[in-house]
């Protein structure tokens, strides 16, 4: 089983699905290191150089590549602007199970303002960046979700618990069984 994380830039994907990874024992991937490694320079450089088609079109083919692992189940935290193209959220939905980490974009401005590395909020507003990010993906993050989470203040353990406990209802993962507490029973 493969799960993909989905959300806003500073959602919580990166942190979540290291954390989920190892709480189930599988490989975690973040989709936006793996393309760095493969463009050989950070994504904003690239995004400068090359332009965000060139850029969602690397997004794509590693996207197709990571949703068609298989083996040992991979926690894939996808880049923000993934489910842009209509491939991504095809592959996305029909080869794993996509969890939305769905965060307010004053949440996410709280978390961002000082962030220089996302090229996307580099702008005079970055808050009504976020606004406007969050009005254009959030219907295709609903779309392509089996399961959402809101990220709001709980932690990353609370969230993943939260993400496991859906995982596990869903029969996606081995219901942890407790051996029943031990009682005294007294004869006489």
């Amino acid at each position: 089983m493969n799960i993909a994380l989905v959300g806003l830039p500073g959602g919580g994907k990166s942190t979540v699905g290291r954390q989920l990874a190892k709480r189930i024992g599988a490989r975690f991937v973040d989709s936006d290191a793996v393309l760095e490694e493969r463009i050989g320079m950070p994504i904003r450089s690239f995004f400068e150089l090359y332009g965000e088609a060139a850029f969602r079109d690397q997004e794509e083919a590693v996207l197709d590549e990571l949703t068609r692992h298989e083996g040992e189940p991979l926690i894939i935290a996808t880049g923000g602007g993934a489910v842009l193209r209509p491939a991504n959220r095809a592959h996305l939905r029909d080869r794993t199970t996509v969890i939305y980490l769905r965060s307010s974009p004053e949440e996410l401005y709280r978390r961002l303002r000082h962030d220089t590395q996302r090229p996307l909020l580099q702008v005079a507003d970055p808050q009504a960046k976020l606004r406007e990010l969050y009005e254009q993906r959030h219907p295709l993050y609903e779309e392509v979700a089996h399961y959402s989470v809101d990220t709001g203040r709980p932690s990353v353990a609370t969230l993943v618990n939260m993400i496991m406990m859906q995982l596990e209802v869903a029969g996606l993962l081995p219901t942890v069984v407790q051996a029943p507490a031990k009682t005294s029973s007294k004869t006489g």
